[in-house]
């Protein structure tokens, strides 16, 4: 093994939902090891019942900092932030007590990562209600990272091997979109998704496509201005940067041509017009990812999914798309202080 892999730390999620399955599922995989150190952040104990339900042979280490890790094959380091009783773990069933653990390895995790303790967060499912329930009043993990670090301009992007799309607006009821987006919001999107681009994923000058709000783009405003008076110029703000921007393009085709390799990433309006094509594209290997923050956070595509919880069958795809495309990130943050950036389509 390499001594310079990254540690990457992977949150357990919600204890009663499928993420600590999906950690020892994909960690069976020997060959994340060659790539990267992971150190699971959670609780032994969900750990232990998750073992059980998914039949795996893999051993349970106990660690108490990152640099206690044996970071080997068929082990799973994990550095426990709660100590949840195995009676209390109902597969499916939240309580207040799981919904504090959940938010707690997220906190942990993102606290090592501003100190640099480790290189990334990798982020198993939570569910936003049981967050809720335990006090805890965000829409999700982008917003709760977001607050802890001190970060106010932050981009969702969903990201693959053939689709990437980033969100100008995210969690909100569709018939706020059109009063919410801003010629300054949308540019600010534009920029966080092109520096992400050269820097955490490698690609110099990328183009960007910039998706309409309204069918075929406003039609010149018969069918909606919004793309005239509000998504223009914003497209004109950012055009002689660091990358082509270009736009607004229809909806209906803009990821068409994104799938053939015209762009490198599509600026959407809102959180549907981007997630219904790239989960049909990327539904088990799909990323969700936190531009413009100062630590590297990838997270799976897909919720808790508490109807499969503890049944040993939930695909791990999308956790082990996420450990890769953050020792992506990791490598290419690395490779810009000392090295010339590769490129990465």
């Amino acid at each position: 093994m390499k001594n310079n892999r990254p540690v990457i730390g992977i949150t357990a999620g919600d204890p009663a939902g499928i993420g600590p399955e999906i950690i020892l599922s994909a960690l069976s995989d020997s060959g994340l090891y060659k790539l990267c150190k992971p150190l699971v952040i959670g609780d032994i104990g969900v750990l232990a019942a998750a073992k059980k339900c998914t039949g795996s042979a893999l051993n349970l280490n106990s660690v108490s900092n990152p640099s206690e890790g044996s970071y080997r094959p068929e082990t799973v380091d994990i550095l426990s932030v709660s100590g949840l009783d195995s009676g209390e773990i109902s597969w499916g069933n939240p309580t207040v007590r799981t919904g504090k653990a959940m938010v707690e390895y997220v906190i942990a995790a993102t606290d090592m990562a501003i100190k640099k303790e480790i290189a990334a967060v990798v982020t198993c499912p939570i569910n936003k209600k049981a967050m809720n329930m335990a006090g805890f009043n965000y829409n999700g993990h982008t917003e709760l990272i977001a607050e802890r670090t001190g970060t106010q301009n932050f981009v969702m992007m969903l990201a693959g091997d053939r689709l990437r799309v980033s969100l100008a607006t995210i969690h909100m009821p569709l018939s706020r979109v059109s009063e919410s987006i801003t010629t300054e919001h949308i540019s600010k999107t534009i920029k966080i998704t092109g520096d992400a681009l050269i820097e955490r994923f490698g690609i110099d000058f990328p183009k960007i496509a910039v998706a309409g709000l309204n069918p075929h783009a406003g039609e010149n405003g018969m069918f909606g201005d919004e793309e005239e008076i509000i998504i223009r110029p914003a497209i004109e703000l950012s055009v002689g940067g660091k990358y082509n921007v270009s736009g607004p393009y229809p909806p209906d085709t803009v990821f068409y041509d994104a799938l053939n390799k015209n762009y490198d990433a599509v600026v959407c309006m809102y959180h549907d017009q981007g997630l219904i094509p790239f989960k049909i594209i990327h539904f088990t290997d799909g990323v969700n990812t936190t531009l413009g923050i100062p630590i590297i956070r990838t997270s799976v595509d897909h919720g808790t999914a508490y109807n499969i919880a503890g049944k040993g069958k939930a695909n791990p795809g999308s956790l082990i798309a996420a450990i890769k495309m953050a020792v992506l990130q990791a490598e290419c943050l690395n490779k810009r202080t000392d090295a010339p950036r590769l490129r990465q389509r």
